[in-house]
């Protein structure tokens, strides 16, 4: 009998993840409000305008995206969010944020995720995320819900 990876078991269901499938069930269980990659941010990719969807928005401002794998391409874009968009509350649900960013480089994903001034977990998300408001963030997602 093959065992189902939890990456399959995710998609299985409708995610793009078992972790998110964790995630979702986790928020769930704590009784907390939130909708999955509801919410649509515009951002500038130098030369070409990008969208990007976020995983989770929890209804307290708190935008939760899942990585197992944080590719260049990732860091990059959540990058260019983050300066186009500097009152959006990002954080990261890693798989595992002691994961170096490339087999050349000693920078873990936690490592890069302090750089550049994001809030990280290993997991599950924080249940004081889940109970935390952050209302510069709310405003700035009704703004972009106005805007689309």
């Amino acid at each position: 009998m093959r065992r189902t990876s939890q990456r399959n078991a995710g998609l299985k269901h409708g995610w793009r993840s078992g972790l998110e499938e964790l995630i979702a069930e986790q928020l769930k269980g704590l009784g907390a409000k939130y909708r999955f990659e509801a919410l649509v941010v515009p951002f500038i990719q130098p030369v070409k305008p990008r969208r990007y969807t976020p995983d989770f928005f929890l209804s307290n401002g708190i935008i939760i995206e899942t990585k197992g794998r944080f590719v260049t391409a990732d860091r990059q874009k959540h990058k260019l969010v983050k300066e186009q968009h500097p009152d959006l509350d990002i954080r990261f649900v890693f798989s595992n944020s002691k994961q170096r960013i490339s087999k050349q480089s000693k920078t873990t994903y936690a490592a890069w995720c302090q750089t550049f001034g994001f809030k990280y977990a290993d997991k599950l998300v924080p249940t004081s995320w889940v109970y935390e408001v952050n209302e510069k963030s709310l405003a700035a997602i009704r703004a972009l819900k106005e805007t689309a």
